[in-house]
């Protein structure tokens, strides 16, 4: 949604001031696209221009124009965005309150029964969605996570949860392990590809930084093809919080339980691929006969499973969740499940496309 509104600190301010509004798209090898709203003219303070969107493997540009008069706030409204009211009007002037019970003094020359009343404080719009609650993902679906990615305070915490399925498959070995792969905000691409699409061997991952003045897409023969250099969290590489890559492993479990990483600083994370491994000592059960999933809680009331729906068995590693945070929205988390080929021991790749790579990385055995 492209979108104008007037300075939400000056409620004198409409759009009745602004003229010749335009919007132009422009594609290569197409002609451009011009849309000039209507005049708005009934104190509108906000404006919805064009929406932007993706219809099957086209994208279609939709021009609205439509005004609102309670400005940015009640656009947002429209869209199931909650607005935090500001302070109370006087401390929102930078008038300092009267105490309780006194009666505010009036301003020099005026009196308060003949004084005008003062402008409702304006409402300063918090762009950010109310919680998702608690959801669990359809196979191949998606949903995001809206954040403020600047918050300091924020940890997402990703967990890798298992009971083991049934006291037989216990017995048998159930010892499961949490891979975090990641490509920071300073090496993601954005691609042609989805994030969290399943590329075959030779794919070269192309795109632009999604950061500006990001690492250029990496030719081929870059050194990290078969994994050999994947930046990736897991029981033996445990990562940090308070440095880069400020995504943490909080241990390693070797029975039935669950395993977590916590993830901060949202503003520097890429893309993270969440992945299970089954060790070679616990036979050939399925992830879902473990009683496998992945839980990812922002903390601040969303929390979303993302569960595995098929019994393959003789595999050794499953991608099973992509969290990208180089969504406008915050961070979308995509259902993954893909398996590894049958009997391989090579780890998944994550590309800084986003894009996933199975039998590509490096084998590492892990045994009781």
């Amino acid at each position: 949604m492209l979108v104008a509104s007037c300075d939400p600190d000056d409620v004198t301010r409409t759009f009745r001031e602004v003229r010749n509004v335009r919007v132009s798209a422009a594609q290569s090898g197409a002609e451009t696209v011009l849309f000039r709203p209507p005049a708005l003219t009934d104190g509108e303070r906000a404006v919805l221009l064009t929406e932007l969107y993706r219809r099957g493997t086209a994208w279609k540009l939709r021009a609205i124009g439509q005004g609102y008069a309670d400005g940015l706030a009640g656009l947002a409204t429209d869209f199931g965005i909650e607005v935090a009211e500001a302070d109370d009007a006087p401390a929102a002037r930078g008038v300092p309150a009267a105490p309780e019970g006194v009666p505010a003094a009036p301003e020099p020359g005026r009196t308060p029964a003949t004084g005008p009343a003062p402008a409702s404080a304006p409402v300063r719009p918090s762009l950010v969605k109310p919680p998702l609650g608690r959801i669990s993902l359809d196979k191949g679906s998606q949903v995001s996570l809206s954040m403020d990615k600047g918050d300091r305070d924020l940890v997402v915490t990703v967990a890798l949860e298992w009971d083991g399925g049934s006291d037989r498959r216990r017995q048998k070995g159930a010892d499961l392990d949490l891979y975090a792969l990641f490509v920071p905000a300073g090496k993601a691409l954005r691609g042609a590809l989805e994030p969290g699409s399943l590329v075959k061997s030779g794919h070269s991952p192309q795109g632009r930084p999604v950061l500006p003045g990001g690492e250029p897409a990496p030719g081929k023969g870059n050194g990290k093809k078969k994994g050999g250099q994947a930046d990736v969290v897991y029981y033996r590489q445990l990562g940090s919080l308070t440095e880069r890559p400020h995504i943490r492993l909080d241990g390693d479990s070797r029975v039935p339980g669950r395993e977590a990483v916590r993830i901060v600083r949202p503003d520097e994370q890429g893309y993270v691929l969440l992945c299970a491994y089954s060790a070679v000592s616990n036979g050939f059960g399925s992830f879902r006969s473990f009683g496998a999933k992945v839980v990812v809680d922002d903390g601040r009331g969303s929390t979303v499973t993302v569960p595995l729906y098929e019994n393959t068995k003789t595999r050794y590693w499953v991608a099973i969740a992509l969290v990208d945070f180089t969504s406008a929205d915050g961070a979308a988390i995509h259902h993954i499940e893909a398996y590894s080929a049958r009997m391989t021991e090579r780890r998944p790749v994550l590309h800084p496309d986003g894009t996933i790579e199975m039998n590509a990385g490096p084998v590492e055995f892990k045994r009781r």
